[in-house]
């Protein structure tokens, strides 16, 4: 994933602590946006939270959120060469989050991430203390707050504090991914075995539904985004209780151009079962939530035999899987952030070789004039002779 040139220069964490649901309907029709823009101030503030894995459809549907009127914050992650179309993640937070992450022992990566890791005493609430001057910060004056950055699916208790204590009501919108197409994004990107994706995606799949059944929440199949998105939308709206803020014909046109087939990689079949129990417990997640994206009602004893079996595996080797994620993510920020004070130290060097060549020419063109001056009052001095 990109990062942002000089992090630490720009966003200083030196203030925290030193150590390192109402039954949502889905509906199938489409609609089309309305012929006049509908966006309103809301009667409170209300953030649109994307949530869900890393890789999962959550830029997409990031995008057509804030199309549709929701207000992206003020410093959003660019595309590269693993997302050309941008993140649109607010990487101050992302920042951020990976900092709490490993606060607790964890990382972004890690399969035991879920469930929350509280800290003691008064450092979890110095936490929230410093992600509340954040949210002001990235989303000063924004009706409809629009934040995604998968980490938050994780830290979610700490994120709702945040939202609660400034009267921030949300609304949920949770893209569904085969985990195998996850798999083989994250394997491209990170190197990662699948068996670690999948397990990986599966904490984060169950974080996302454990924390919002209090909150109106939309389910969304990545497929079915990419092959009608209105009727995606349409979705949105119902779960919600409420129209998108500014679904107008020139969003729709403009949610066109974005959401294309060139969006779909990753083809995959039923290949879950031959991961081990890291696939078996993946499998029982997605199934839930592709029959929730699909519409239907899911028995919970799916998520919660899931959820059982990934406690279990975290008590036999999560004080060890837990805290190597952490460390290699240390190390991670580390590499991160020295290679950007060497490309800053690079574009110091580039800017002053040029300016010593640009000194160097100027300095040439004077000492030419200078000797054009000599050989002129040679030239008045011979004649005078």
């Amino acid at each position: 994933m990109p990062r942002p040139f000089n992090l630490r220069g720009t966003f200083v964490i030196n203030r925290l602590p030193p150590r390192a649901p109402a039954r949502t309907t889905a509906l199938t029709m489409s609609r089309p946006p309305a012929k006049t823009p509908a966006k309103t101030a809301p009667e409170a503030r209300t953030a649109y939270l994307v949530l869900g894995m890393h890789r999962s459809g959550t830029s997409a549907v990031t995008q057509l959120l804030a199309l549709a009127g929701a207000e992206l914050p003020a410093n959003v992650m660019p595309g590269d060469e693993h997302n050309a179309k941008g993140y649109f993640e607010p990487w101050k937070i992302a920042i951020f989050n990976d900092e709490r992450l490993r606060a607790a022992g964890s990382a972004w990566d890690d399969p035991f991430a879920y469930p929350y890791r509280r800290l003691a005493g008064g450092e979890e609430q110095a936490w929230i203390d410093a992600a509340s001057a954040l949210f002001d910060e990235e989303f000063p004056k924004a009706a409809w707050p629009l934040m995604k950055d998968p980490r938050a699916t994780v830290l979610l208790p700490m994120w709702r504090k945040v939202l609660e204590a400034k009267g921030v009501a949300a609304r949920c919108v949770i893209p569904v991914r085969h985990p195998l197409a996850v798999a083989g994004s994250l394997r491209r990107r990170d190197g990662f075995a699948d068996e670690k994706s999948v397990l990986v995606w599966s904490a984060y799949m169950l974080a996302a539904e454990a924390y919002t059944r209090d909150l109106p929440r939309a389910f969304v199949g990545y497929d079915a985004l990419l092959a009608d998105w209105r009727a995606e939308a349409a979705k949105i709206e119902a779960a919600h209780g409420a129209p998108l803020p500014n679904l107008t014909p020139k969003a729709a046109k403009e949610i066109d151009g974005f959401l294309t087939a060139d969006l779909r990689h990753n083809a995959v079949s039923d290949g879950l079962k031959g991961l081990g129990w890291a696939g078996e417990i993946a499998a029982d997640v997605y199934a839930w939530f592709e029959a929730k994206a699909a519409g239907k009602s899911p028995k919970m004893a799916l998520l919660n035999g899931a959820a059982a079996r990934l406690a279990e595996r975290a008590r036999d080797m999560g004080a060890l899987i837990s805290s190597t994620t952490r460390d290699l993510a240390a190390v991670r920020a580390e590499l991160m952030e020295a290679r950007a004070r060497l490309e800053v130290a690079q574009a110091f060097e580039t800017e002053a070789r040029a300016s010593i060549a640009r000194l160097e020419d100027g300095w040439r063109a004077a000492q030419s004039l200078l000797d054009a001056v000599d050989a002129e009052l040679d030239a008045a001095l011979a004649d005078e002779q």
